[in-house]
């Protein structure tokens, strides 16, 4: 007998033109492998985009949560046009915003500091995760 454990999606940015987009698919990977392994999966934004069904259809059926690089917001928006709402949205752009953690210079690289204010993100996504799982236990 199998156990059905519910998982939470998580559509990460896919923008290559900004910093924030790289911040926001290695935050997405750290919850992924690391924080909440056993209770998130990831959602292919360009396949979702694409038309793919089974991306769509988790999107429509379970919790997702959008980590957007900047204010465009294109994850939250490809989700909510195509599966419906998100059950939240994070915009790596405003996280760095509030000026407590330094932005990282390269896109294309992580140096320490960005791999720090990476996982600093994750940590945020993961407490979103947390909290969604608190109100499914209600």
């Amino acid at each position: 007998m199998s156990v059905f454990h519910p998982k939470v999606g998580v559509v990460s940015c896919s923008g290559e033109s900004c910093v924030e987009g790289t911040i926001s698919r290695v935050a997405t990977r750290l919850v992924l492998e690391d924080l909440r392994s056993e209770n998130t999966v990831t959602i292919c934004l360009p396949l979702f985009l694409a038309g793919g069904e089974d991306e769509r259809m988790f999107a429509m059926h379970f919790p997702t949560i959008a980590v957007d690089g900047c204010e465009k917001r294109c994850g939250k928006i490809a989700i909510e046009k195509y599966s419906g709402k998100t059950v939240d949205a994070i915009v790596v752009s405003e996280i760095l915003e509030k000026g407590e953690i330094p932005r990282p210079t390269s896109r294309r690289t992580l140096d320490e500091k960005g791999i720090e204010v990476a996982l600093r993100v994750a940590r945020e996504i993961a407490e979103r995760i947390d909290k969604i799982f608190e109100k499914w236990g209600e």
